[in-house]
């Protein structure tokens, strides 16, 4: 088995922790929300109240990079799954 495969057969078992991190990933971003909100509307309650907190709730965007580069992994290991599943019943149905 060459490292490819092992790569995505590891990858397989470890599907329910990659859900747990984008679950993380997307309740994170309802703080950002409500900042951007207030950003946007100019109310003044959150956003460029400090520096360092703008800085913060900015940042929650650059991790949504890790959620979509997993939820692309997710899809394309799921994809890869059916498509050998379906290979697998054709080869059975061959051979009897």
């Amino acid at each position: 088995m060459n490292a490819w495969n092992k790569f995505w057969n590891w990858y397989e078992n470890k599907i329910l922790g990659s859900i747990v991190i984008i679950a993380i990933i997307q309740f994170i971003q309802i703080p950002h929300m409500v900042w951007n909100a207030d950003l946007y509307l100019d109310i003044g309650v959150i956003a460029r109240v400090h520096p360092v907190i703008d800085w913060l709730l900015y940042g929650v965007d650059l991790i949504e990079i890790v959620s979509i580069i997993n939820i692309g992994m997710i899809i394309f290991s799921l994809v890869k799954k059916r498509r050998n599943q379906r290979l697998e019943a054709s080869l059975t149905k061959l051979q009897n």
